[in-house]
C-alpha cells in the first residue's frame, strides 16, 4: 500500500536541516512497516505544501529534498503563491495526496516525527482516524507556553462536551487519516480551525477516532504561526454551529460523492 505524509509549511527554512536529519529516517523505517490490519507499506510519499513562505521555504525544501533518491520514498512539492493559512495548505495536500493511509503532521516537530510508526499501530480495524493527544491519559506536555496551553485545554473540553467526552484532544495537526474519510468529509476553514472541523465533522458523521497518548513538544526554531484571537473565533463560531446542529438548528456539511453513499461507515 501507499502511504502519504503530508507536511504544511510556511517561513520554515530553518527547520529543513532539522527534517533531513530526524524526519528522513523515520520515513525510510516506514517502507516496509506493517499496518494493524496486516496492510504493508511498500512505498512513502512525502508531500510538502509550502503556503506563500516568504523567506525560502520553497527553495531549501527542493534544495534538500528534490535530489533525494532513497528505495521506497518520494517527494512532492506544492506551492501558494500568497499566504492562504493552515486549512488551505491542508486542503491542497490532503487533495494532491495519493495514499491509501494519509498522515498529517508539523514541520517543526513539536510532535517527534520518530512517533509516526506508534501513530500508525492506532489504526486498528474499525478505526477512521488517529489523533495525537497530549491530553488524554499517558500524554504530556513539555516546554510548551502557558497560555497555548490554556486556549488547547479549554477549547478541547467544549468540544468533549459538545462532541464526544471520551477524545480528549481536537486541536491536534499530527494525525492518521483512512482515505476514505479524506475523501467525503469536508472542511471550510483556512485557518488552523481547519484540523479540528475536519476531525469533528468525520466523528458527527459516524467515523471513530483513536487518541494516541503522547508528548508535545514546543518548537526548537521560529515561531509559531497562530493568530491567537482569529483562531479563538472561529473555534467559538464553530462550536456555537455545532450546537446548533445537536439541537437541529443547522444542516450538516454536505458530503462529498467520490465513495459511494450505500458504503457502511465504522461505528462511532
Amino acid at each position: 500500500m501507499l502511504l502519504s505524509i503530508v507536511i504544511p509549511c510556511y517561513n520554515e527554512a530553518d527547520n529543513v536541516d532539522k527534517l533531513n536529519a530526524e524526519f528522513v529516517p523515520v520515513v525510510q523505517q516506514l517502507v516496509g512497516f506493517t499496518l494493524p490490519d496486516g496492510e504493508r507499506i511498500d512505498h512513502v510519499e512525502v508531500l510538502f505544501v509550502d503556503d506563500g513562505s516568504k523567506d525560502d521555504t520553497y527553495a531549501a525544501l527542493t534544495g534538500a529534498f528534490a535530489n533525494a533518491q532513497l528505495p521506497g520514498v518520494s517527494f512532492r512539492f506544492e506551492q501558494h503563491a500568497v499566504n492562504r493559512g493552515l486549512g488551505a495548505a491542508l486542503r491542497t495536500g490532503l487533495g494532491a495526496a495519493a495514499g491509501e493511509v494519509i498522515v498529517t503532521t508539523d514541520s517543526d516537530g513539536t510532535y517527534r516525527f520518530e512517533t509516526i510508526p506508534a501513530l500508525l499501530t492506532c489504526l486498528k480495524p474499525g478505526v477512521s482516524i488517529v489523533t495525537a493527544s497530549p491530553y488524554a491519559p499517558g500524554g504530556a506536555i513539555a516546554n510548551v507556553e502557558g497560555y497555548r496551553i490554556f486556549l488547547s485545554k479549554g477549547s478541547s473540553f467544549l468540544y468533549r462536551v459538545l462532541v464526544d467526552r471520551h477524545v480528549h484532544t481536537y486541536t491536534s495537526l499530527f494525525r492518521a487519516y483512512r482515505r476514505e474519510v479524506v475523501e467525503r468529509i469536508p472542511f471550510e476553514a483556512d485557518g488552523f480551525l481547519a484540523g479540528t472541523e475536519l476531525m469533528v465533522n468525520a466523528m458527527l458523521a459516524g467515523y471513530k477516532v483513536a487518541e494516541y497518548p503522547t508528548t508535545l513538544y514546543s518548537r526548537a526554531f521560529g515561531a509559531s504561526k497562530a493568530k491567537i484571537m482569529r483562531t479563538i473565533r472561529a473555534h467559538l463560531g464553530y462550536q456555537g454551529h455545532i450546537l446548533l446542529r445537536r439541537l437541529g438548528l443547522a444542516a450538516a456539511p454536505a458530503m462529498k460523492s467520490t465513495v459511494s453513499t450505500g458504503q457502511k461507515l465504522a461505528a462511532g
